[in-house]
């Protein structure tokens, strides 16, 4: 299929063939919805950690007589029920990551760049560069597509430390290289802008 490429003013500026077997899928919402969960938990750091009883520091000599108090028959004072006790079933470190086929992610990943073009939600844009980092320049590209205001996901094929740093300020805009590219990213941003060598890679990539 053939898809419009623009520059960083809008105007059309040539023509690009994307593979329909990227940009023209269809794709089950549970499998990009596995995907997506998959990869937040491979983000998750698993550092919450609580004390057992085992774990606290305390006397363990048992707090009252075993009979005749009236009270109840309890051992130290490092039981879950008492403030500064150990906790119960609380949470330990651990590891959140689960394997996930490849072929899974690369199928959701597909299916979700298909559903952007097809939404009026992906744009083709001429590789473009700045001479030097500037937040106000990263700006009025945005502008010219009436993305200031929106979660813009911008899609480079190797890394310009210029582009790169004039976009990072920008609170709702992120970059990334084809490499990185992923399907929690795409879904999350209102659109996204692929430079044309970057389509290409695409092209390569996932053909």
């Amino acid at each position: 299929m053939e898809a419009n490429v623009v520059n960083v003013k809008k105007e059309n500026v040539g023509t690009i063939e994307l593979k329909d077997s990227i940009f023209n899928t269809e794709v089950k919402e549970h499998t990009v919805w596995e995907v997506i969960k998959w990869q937040l938990a491979s983000r998750r750091a698993g550092t919450a950690s609580t004390k057992t009883r085992a774990e606290v520091r305390g006397s363990r000599r048992k707090i009252l007589p075993q009979k005749g108090t009236g009270n109840a028959r309890h051992g130290d004072r490092k039981a879950n029920i008492f403030v500064g006790g150990g906790v119960a079933h609380g949470p330990h470190p651990r590891d959140y990551y689960y394997a996930l086929p490849k072929k899974v992610r690369k199928k959701a990943l597909k299916g979700v760049l298909s559903m952007k073009l097809k939404d009026g939600e992906l744009t083709v844009i001429e590789d473009f560069s700045f001479e030097e980092p500037k937040t106000k320049k990263a700006i009025e590209v945005l502008k010219n597509f009436g993305l200031d205001q929106s979660k813009v996901l911008l899609v480079l094929s190797e890394k310009d430390d210029n582009v790169m740093k004039s976009f990072r300020n920008i609170p709702k805009a992120k970059v990334l290289l084809v490499d990185g590219l992923n399907t929690y990213d795409i879904l999350n941003a209102d659109h996204v802008l692929v430079t044309k060598s970057a389509a290409e890679k695409i092209n390569e990539r996932l053909g």
